[in-house]
This record gives C-alpha cells, structure tokens and sequence, in this order.
C-alpha cells in the first residue's frame, strides 16, 4: 500500500496559494482540521490540500464568510474531510426552524447556492439562519418556506395539535420561531383548521422587509398602535388602533409599523398560508 504523502504547513499554503497563517486562521474557524503529530506539528494530506483550494475559493470568488464556507463544504462530498455534524432528530419538533429548513434542503438534494438562486436571499444569510434560525425578514422566510412547499405553522408544530375547539387563555399563547428583529407572532387558534389567527407584535421602526404575495385572503385588526400597509406597491393605508382591513393575499404586500411605540394587532389568514 502506498504510503499517505503529508505535506508541512508552508507547502501546504503554497500549494493552496496562500499563507500559513491563513491556515491557522481557517483552522481555528473550523474550516480544515490538519492531521497533529505528537510533537504538535500540523501536518496536511492530499484531500486537505483539495478542501485549502476550495476554501480559497468560496472565499475570494464567491465572498462567503466563514460560516457560510463551512455550510458550502458539508454540502460538498468532495471538499468534505470529516462527518457531517448534523443531527439525525432535526426534524423533531422541538428541532429549531433553522434546523428543519436545512433538513429540508438536504433531503431535497440543493445546497445553500441552489435555494438562494431560487429564492434571491443569500448564501451567507441562508447559512446563518440555518445555523442559529435568526436573521431572515418576514418576507424572506416566506420565500423560503414556500421554496420547500411547507409553511411555518407546519414546521413550528401548530398543526399537530388537532382540529376542532381551540381554547387559548389569555397570555397562554404560542410563539412562532422569532427570525426576524421586533417582529413577534403569537398564536391565537391551534390545530389544522381553516383559518390562522395570530397576534402580531410590531417593535418600533418593524417591517415585513419587502413585498410578498400568495392564495388567499386576509384580514387585520389594530388593537393598539398604528400599521402601514402597502398593495400593489403603489397603495398606501395608514391603519390606527380599532381600524380594520381587508384584502386578497394575491395582491403583493409590505406592511411597517408606523408608530413610535409597540404595534398589536389581530391578523387572520385563509385559507393557512403561514
């Protein structure tokens, strides 16, 4: 058997068209795991020198950050020199949104460049809200969602929970996974029903962060606070607290809160869209 040629960090970095301490740097950021020798010594192989040059790369002519490399990388068998550190449960219920989305992804064959092609969010935005499910808008995690054909009520399990009676004390309600900063979506009707009914909490300055659309109809209720809402992008309604407003989903629409304090408001979608 042939024996395994190891290469020592500078002709690692040369052959990589880097430095060494750009190869300490990847290593401490997860990026390449070298081979240790007793003595401390880094030591890299044939398919760490392949893993270096796609790194290099993802880095210089795509722009990726580190997180996003490594995403990019688990994706690709090739580049790939170790497990997988994914869990088997992500699919659980308990599994965080972001967890589920990349699961999804997996399942259905794409990388991160597949889905933000299709879905114009990112590659490094894709990446991060796989890994800690924050820093989508609203609007992208529609098109994400949609992109898989499911939808957050599914994936956050309020549809397992029935059909039929659904009783919510006040206060008791369930949360959606919070993506998106000072947006807060409580759940007022549990189950696989007809309707979904959610109570939105807008922070100051909160926004859907871009226009989207789909089947259906909707309708909003201001409890407290005011809300822009815009159509067709070129209709503006300025609703106040106790002002009601209806309309078709299909419509393309962005919505911001246009007070200087907290929003609340009932918003009911039909048929479940969310």
């Amino acid at each position: 058997m042939q024996e395994q040629i190891r290469y020592k960090i500078a002709e690692a970095a040369r052959m990589a068209g880097v430095s060494p301490s750009t190869l300490r740097l990847w290593e401490s950021q997860g990026l390449v795991d070298p081979v240790r020798t007793e003595s401390g010594q880094r030591l890299y192989e044939d398919s760490h020198i392949e893993r270096l040059k796609k790194i290099s790369y993802l880095r210089s002519e795509k722009g990726l950050n580190p997180a996003a490399i490594r995403e990019s990388l688990e994706d690709d068998p090739v580049a790939d020199n170790g497990p997988r550190p994914v869990s088997q449960s992500v699919a659980a219920a308990e599994a965080p949104i972001g967890h589920k989305i990349r699961h999804l992804r997996r399942e259905a064959g794409k990388t991160l460049e597949n889905v933000a092609n299709a879905t114009g969010i990112s590659v490094s935005m894709l990446s991060t809200f796989e890994r800690t499910s924050q820093g989508l808008s609203f609007t992208a995690l529609h098109q994400l969602v949609s992109h898989f054909g499911t939808t957050i009520s599914i994936l956050s399990g309020q549809e397992d929970r029935g059909t039929g009676e659904s009783l919510i004390r006040n206060g008791q309600w369930a949360s959606w996974p919070s993506t998106s900063s000072g947006v807060a979506i409580q759940v007022l009707s549990e189950g696989k029903n007809q309707m979904e009914c959610h109570r939105f909490q807008l922070a100051p300055g909160a926004s859907s962060e871009g226009a989207y659309q789909h089947i259906g109809e909707e309708f909003i209720h201001v409890l407290s606070g005011s809300l822009e809402i815009v159509l067709d992008g070129d209709q503006f309604f300025e609703l106040g607290a106790g002002d009601s407003f209806y309309f078709e989903s299909r419509r393309p629409h962005s919505w911001r809160n246009s007070y200087a304090g907290e929003t609340v408001l009932l918003w009911i979608n039909t048929p479940p869209t969310f």
